[in-house]
């Protein structure tokens, strides 16, 4: 997961953890692409609103990638609901677009679906 909010990232970690999840995190997307060279993923939880690098250009550059780390799932999570949003986390790659606050459930049912897991 990637969000420079430490408590988003502790409610992502314990709501996954619980259903079985095993998480990583990142602050931004800088650091998120300098992990996920060293250890790729299943699935990416990316926040929009980050310093130094935001969600968008962070799905932007990973999905131009001509690595096997480019095809990962992506689920965006951001406070912005706009249409305009919407069509920028699309246009960057985002499988899917969830608008904070998220539920427990709502959490563990697109992680599980993204990662082709049956609930």
């Amino acid at each position: 997961m990637i969000d420079d909010a430490s408590l988003v990232r502790l409610y992502y970690r314990s709501t996954l953890e619980a259903a079985r999840f095993k998480v990583e995190e990142a602050m931004n997307g800088i650091e998120a692409l300098e992990k996920l060279l060293e250890k790729p993923v299943d699935l990416l939880i990316v926040d929009v609103n980050m310093p130094q690098m935001d969600g968008f250009t962070f799905l932007g550059l990973l999905r131009q990638k001509d690595m096997a780390i480019a095809s990962i799932p992506a689920l965006i999570t951001s406070t912005e609901s706009g249409q305009k949003d919407f069509e920028a986390g699309r246009a960057a790659g985002a499988n899917y677009y969830l608008v904070k606050p998220i539920s427990p459930e709502t959490l563990i049912e697109f992680a599980s679906l993204l990662c082709g897991l049956r609930l």
